[in-house]
């Protein structure tokens, strides 16, 4: 896709496409408009590409892509997979909920066979493929259940930092009991060697925080940084891990704290990501840490309300694409 790079080092990184009926498509047609250090195969429905690409104005010749070939300027490559049904703007069909998969799943393929280098996702649309009888929690989640993945960390990379989450989709009364000292360790474990290997950070510093309001207060306001969270932080620093904590989440994230951390590790969804996203919503970016491949994606949904209307802000699928890259070529270099 336009191109002008050394082609002997670039990565080749897939990009699903996302719902069909959301701004997905037209967010990647919109890939066309920056110069990457990288060859970028959409993967979708390529007569739904096409259709996008022309509503975009974009002038470019849409590629059926097969492994092994080479970018050529002016061409946008496409693995072509075809939609179940034809895709609505803004009218998200349960029909098209195993054309959404497939698509993860070819992405998913070519990076274990090596064809690609990493995959950056667009937003799907949980709701619509659960209503087609087909349980689906998120990209996290089924790509570590594809991948044999026992533990993957969700993290979100904008504003400056680097948050990465204990539990994450679950209701807020099933956290406390998924919080345990086995799960609290594998997290920081796959955090630190991910920072290392995939961001090229020797020593990482991670700040981590309380679960109760203030930490527990010494126990007053719970036990979990007594008889879970502390353990383990003693444990892992004397493997010789950085580690600050556990610290109050309501004081963590102020700068003199941050600008001597490399990630923050909040215990749940709702205590960390409401800081990261107001500081780069629309430039945020959701990385799947311990996967065996490089996973990025955007950190906003599907925008139905957007979708067709050329008003979708392309800039978190640009950041999940140059950190995919940047991702890639550390996990070459420590290889």
């Amino acid at each position: 896709m336009m191109r002008n790079v050394d082609k002997a080092h670039q990565p080749v990184l897939a990009v699903t496409s996302g719902e069909p009926s959301g701004v997905g498509p037209e967010l990647c047609v919109r890939l066309a408009e920056r110069r990457f250090s990288a060859h970028l195969i959409v993967i979708g429905d390529i007569d739904l590409i096409e259709e996008r690409m022309e509503r975009a104005g974009k002038a470019l010749v849409v590629r059926p892509w097969k492994p092994g070939m080479a970018p050529e300027t002016g061409v946008f490559d496409v693995l072509h997979c075809p939609l179940v049904c034809p895709a609505l703007v803004g009218l998200p069909d349960p029909r098209n909920a195993a054309y959404v998969l497939s698509i993860l799943d070819r992405a998913l393929e070519g990076c274990m066979r090596g064809s690609f280098d990493g995959m950056v996702t667009a937003p799907v649309h949980k709701s619509v493929i659960c209503d087609a009888g087909i349980p689906f929690s998120g990209h996290t989640e089924y790509l570590a259940v594809k991948t044999g993945t026992p533990l993957v960390v969700m993290m979100l990379v904008g504003g400056g930092m680097r948050v990465a989450l204990v539990t994450t989709h679950l209701p807020l009364i099933d956290v406390a009991k998924t919080l345990t000292q086995e799960r609290l360790t594998r997290t920081l474990e796959i955090l630190h060697r991910d920072l290392v290997a995939s961001f090229g950070i020797a020593k990482p510093r991670i700040l981590v925080a309380g679960f109760n309001p203030h930490a527990g207060e010494g126990g007053h306001m719970g036990h979990e940084e007594i008889d879970v969270i502390a353990p383990v932080l003693e444990r892992l620093r004397a493997s010789g891990m950085n580690l600050a904590g556990p610290l109050s989440a309501d004081t963590l994230f102020v700068p003199n704290r941050l600008q001597n951390a490399d990630a923050v590790l909040a215990m749940y969804h709702d205590q960390g990501l409401p800081v990261l996203k107001h500081a780069s919503f629309g430039s945020g970016v959701n990385v799947t840490l311990g996967l065996p491949i490089v996973r990025t994606s955007v950190d906003h949904g599907t925008a139905l309300d957007l979708a067709g209307a050329g008003k979708a802000d392309p800039g978190s699928l640009f950041a999940a694409v140059e950190l995919a890259i940047s991702m890639a070529n550390a996990r070459r270099q420590n290889a």
